[in-house]
């Protein structure tokens, strides 16, 4: 019996994993890894410390990389700081705000970076360049989160159907 609530909150941070590969608020792939942990320290799994323990490096690195990726877009594209910050306002903007729909996960974060380059700067046409490397990493470690949690919860199905015959 505590084996299926391990799963079943195990399939929980899985979820989560997944929608904080959207949110800022949430870490999306350590949430997943959460998950896998949990269903590998139920009884009929075995603990693979090694997997467990690539796959915690991995969700970490990502964390790590995705503060750095739009950094690196930013100043890759001549922006500053501020374009940055602008983006995690427009994304903050677009949850919190959905006037366009889930088209508003991609339009608010570039409008936050513009105005956050135009703050910072006076050239209009270095601003939107700026925006747009901005926004170019804000959806790069955005997919890199995704892809990671997906992994995760593959990982996650694959054992537990591997090892299914034995929960139930």
């Amino acid at each position: 019996m505590l084996d299926l609530f391990f799963i079943f909150i195990g399939l929980i941070f899985m979820l989560l994993g997944i929608i904080g590969s959207f949110l800022p608020i949430l870490p999306g792939p350590p949430l997943s890894w959460v998950g896998l942990l949990l269903l590998h320290l139920t009884k009929t799994v075995e603990n693979d410390w090694w997997f467990l323990g690539i796959t915690l490096v991995i969700a970490i690195l990502i964390v790590v990389l995705d503060y750095v990726i739009p950094a690196i877009g930013t100043k890759k594209f001549g922006g500053s700081k501020l374009g940055v910050i602008g983006t995690t306002i427009g994304l903050i903007v677009a949850l919190f705000f959905p006037i366009f729909g889930i088209f508003g996960i991609i339009i608010w974060p570039f409008i936050g970076a513009l105005v956050g380059e135009l703050i910072n700067k006076a050239d209009s046409k270095t601003a939107i360049k700026a925006a747009f490397g901005s926004f170019i990493g804000f959806l790069t470690g955005t997919f890199l989160k995704f892809v990671v949690s997906i992994v995760y919860l593959g990982f996650f199905i694959y054992t537990l159907f591997n090892h299914w015959d034995k929960f139930v």
